[in-house]
C-alpha cells in the first residue's frame, strides 16, 4: 500500500498511510523514488530520513514501503570499487550521469552482467552448516572470494554447478533443509545495522603491523582491535589513515571517507591505483574498498556510510580475512546524527548531540574484533576511527564517547604538526591498552627484549619532558652531564625514530625487524655513553664521535643495507667504550 507525503523538513520526510510500517525499513519517496529509511513511527505516520537530495519534493507525492531494511549487496566485485554511503557505485554513476549525482538515480551496487569463474569446494549430498565455504571466486590478484552458506541457512547440498563462469545472480547451488529448497547465488544481502554472527570473540593478542614506528613500537593496535585518532585541523589525521590503509598488514582495507573534503577522496583515488602492496607487489586497490560520502553529499547518507563500511568488513572477516576499517571521520558522522536528531525534534544532549550518541558510537566499535567465525576459521575486523574535535578539544562528547569504547588513543598534537614532526602522535599523551597482551607475540616473533627496549625508550622521552621544564628555568648549560645525555638520546628517539616521512619511498614504511634494529642501536649508544659518563668522561668528548649522523640516516636506509650501516655504528660504539678520562 502506498503512503502519502504530509511533511518535509530537509532530509526528514513524514509519510502517512503506510500499511504496517517497521523501523529501519526502506521507503521509496516521491515520483523520483528517493531512497529513505524509517527512523521513527508516530501513530499512523512514519518519519523517514532520506539518503538523497530532497530538493523539488512536494507534499502529496507517493511513498512506497519496500518491507526490507537498509541492506548492502555482498558478492564478488566489491574489492576495488568506490561506493557512496548507501553502496551506489560512483564510477557507474559517473558513466551514466556525469559529475553530479541526480536524485532518484538507480544503479546496481554490483555488476549483474560480469561473469566470475567459480570453483566448487563441496560435492552434492554434503551436509553444510551456516558460514561454511562451498566454493571460491578469484576476485582480484590478492583476494580469493570465498562463497559461503548464508549465515542463517544450513542443510544438504542438493545441487552444485560445475566449475565455470557465472554472473552473481545465476544459481550456483541448491540447499535443502526440512524439505524446503533454497537457491544460492554468488550475491547475498545483509542489513547494515545488524552485526553478522560469529562463534566466539578471541583475545586480541596479535598486533596489526602498520610500518609506522611510533605506532608499532610505542602504541600498537591489536588485530581486531579499536583505535581512536583525535586531533585538531591540520594535525595529520587523514595522512595517518592513508598510511595505515596503504601499509598495514590487513588482508582487506575498507576506507570510509565520511563527511571529508572531496579533494581528500580524490587524492586517494589518484594515489591508491599507483601504489604497490609491500608484501605482494600487486596494486593496493586489489585489496581495498572505498566508501566516499563527502561533505557536499546528502547528510543522511553520511550516517549510513559507517554501517555500510563495517558490514562490508564483516563480510570479508567471515571468509577468514583480517580486515581494517578506516573511518575518517566519526565526528562528521556524529554531526549527521545531530542534524537528523534536530529535525526529528528529539531532546538534545550535550552540545546538541542526541542523548543516544554514546550508544551509537559503542555499537559501531563493538562490531570490531578477532573472532572464530561460523566456519571455525579465524577472522578479524579492526576499526581505526579519526575524530575531529572542534579546536582540538578532546573534552567534547564525540571524543569522550569514542575514548570510552576504544583501547588505543593516538593523540595528535598541533604543536608537533606545526614543527613538521609527523606522524604528530604525542608520545606523552597517547596510550595503548593492548601492550601487555601483545608483548608475548613481540617476544616470540621479533626479539625477547622488545618490551624492555620500548619501555626504556618511553621512560627516556618522559624524563626529557621533565628535564625540559628545568631547562626553562636554569638553561641547558647548568644541567648535570647525565641530564644532557638524556636530552641527546631523546632527541635521537624523537627525530630519528618516531618521526617518519610519508612521502619518502624508504622511510614511509619500516618493517618490525628494521624498527627493532633501529631502536636497539639507539639504546646501545645510550648505554655506551652512560657508561663513559660513569667513568667521568666529559660529554663533549663523547659527542665528538660522530655516531648521531649515522643513526639519523638509518631512516632512509633500505632493509637490505641496514645491517651494513649498523656494523659501522657498532664500531663507533666500541670507540665510545674505549674512551678514558685524560689524566
Amino acid at each position: 500500500m502506498e503512503g502519502k507525503i504530509i511533511g518535509i523538513s530537509g532530509s526528514v520526510v513524514t509519510v502517512s498511510g503506510l500499511e504496517d510500517p517497521k523501523m529501519n525499513n526502506i521507503v521509496f519517496i516521491g515520483t523520483n523514488e528517493l531512497v529513505g529509511e524509517i527512523v521513527k513511527i508516530e501513530g499512523e505516520n512514519a518519519i523517514i530520513q532520506v539518503y538523497e537530495d530532497t530538493s523539488g519534493l512536494r507534499i502529496g507525492e507517493k511513498a512506497v514501503d519496500s518491507n526490507e531494511p537498509l541492506s548492502v549487496e555482498l558478492g564478488p566485485g566489491l574489492i576495488g570499487s568506490i561506493f557512496d554511503g548507501i553502496q551506489r557505485p560512483l564510477d557507474k554513476i559517473l558513466d551514466k550521469e556525469g559529475t553530479f549525482i541526480s536524485s532518484g538515480i538507480k544503479v546496481n551496487s554490483l555488476d549483474r552482467e560480469k561473469k566470475w569463474h567459480f570453483k566448487p569446494k563441496v560435492e552434492e549430498g554434503k551436509v553444510v552448516e551456516p558460514g561454511e565455504e562451498i566454493g571460491e571466486v578469484k576476485e582480484t590478484s590478492l583476494i580469493k572470494h570465498k562463497v559461503l552458506v548464508p549465515a542463517n541457512k544450513k542443510g544438504i547440498i542438493k545441487k552444485i554447478v560445475e566449475e565455470g563462469d557465472y554472473t552473481i545472480e545465476e544459481r550456483i547451488a541448491v540447499l535443502e533443509d526440512d524439505g524446503k529448497t533454497e537457491e544460492i547465488t554468488l550475491m547475498t544481502k545483509w542489513p547494515v545495522r545488524t552485526a553478522r554472527p560469529v562463534k566466539e570473540k578471541l583475545s586480541p593478542n596479535i598486533p596489526l603491523l602498520t610500518g609506522q614506528r611510533v605506532i608499532d613500537t610505542m602504541f600498537p593496535v591489536a588485530m581486531g582491535g579499536t583505535a581512536a585518532v583525535p586531533g585538531p585541523f591540520g594535525s595529520g589525521k587523514t595522512v595517518i589513515q592513508h598510511q595505515l590503509a596503504k601499509w598495514s598488514d590487513a588482508d582487506v582495507i575498507v576506507y570510509v571517507g565520511c563527511g571529508e573534503r572531496g579533494n581528500e577522496m580524490t587524492e586517494i583515488l589518484a594515489t591508491f591505483p599507483e601504489l604497490k602492496d609491500p608484501k605482494s607487489g600487486k596494486p593496493l586497490m586489489d585489496r581495498t574498498i572505498l566508501i566516499a560520502n563527502t561533505s557536499n553529499m546528502p547528510v543522511a547518507a553520511r550516517e549510513a556510510s559507517i554501517y555500510t563500511g563495517i558490514t562490508l568488513a564483516e563480510y570479508y572477516r567471515d571468509m577468514g580475512y583480517s580486515v581494517a576499517v578506516m573511518a575518517d571521520s566519526t565526528s562528521r558522522w556524529a554531526e549527521a546524527l545531530r542534524e537528523l536528531s534536530g529535525r526529528l525534534e528529539e531532546m538534545p544532549g550535550e552540545e546538541g548531540y542526541p542523548a543516544y550518541l554514546g550508544r551509537r558510537v559503542g555499537e559501531f566499535y563493538e562490531r570490531a574484533g578477532r573472532a572464530r567465525i561460523l566456519s571455525g576459521k579465524i577472522g578479524a575486523a579492526t576499526i581505526i576511527g579519526a575524530v575531529s574535535p572542534p579546536g582540538g578539544d578532546i573534552s567534547e562528547p564525540v571524543s569522550q564517547n569514542t575514548l570510552r569504547v576504544t583501547r588505543v588513543f593516538w593523540a595528535l598534537d598541533a604543536s608537533l604538526a606545526n614543527a613538521r614532526h609527523f606522524p604528530s602522535i604525542n608520545w606523552l599523551n597517547s596510550y595503548s591498552l593492548y601492550t601487555d597482551g601483545l608483548d608475548q607475540w613481540y617476544r616470540k616473533n621479533i626479539a625477547e627484549d622488545w618490551p624492555e627496549l620500548r619501555d626504556k625508550s618511553l621512560a627516556t622521552l618522559q624524563k626529557e619532558a621533565e628535564i625540559n621544564e628545568i631547562v626553562q628555568l636554569v638553561g641547558y648549560d647548568a644541567l648535570p652531564e647525565a641530564d644532557k645525555l638524556i636530552l641527546d638520546v631523546a632527541k635521537m628517539l624523537r627525530e630519528d625514530y618516531l618521526q617518519q616521512n610519508a612521502f619518502d619511498d624508504i622511510d614511509t614504511y619500516a618493517s618490525v625487524n628494521k624498527q627493532y634494529k633501529m631502536l636497539k642501536i639507539i639504546n646501545q649508544v645510550f648505554d655506551a655513553e652512560k657508561a663513559a659518563l660513569d667513568r667521568n668522561v666529559p660529554i663533549e668528548k663523547i659527542q665528538a664521535i660522530s655516531v648521531k649522523p649515522k643513526i639519523a640516516r638509518l631512516r632512509y636506509t633500505s632493509e637490505e643495507e641496514i645491517d651494513n650501516k649498523l656494523k659501522e655504528i657498532e664500531k663507533d660504539i666500541e670507540e665510545i667504550k674505549k674512551i678514558n678520562v685524560e689524566k
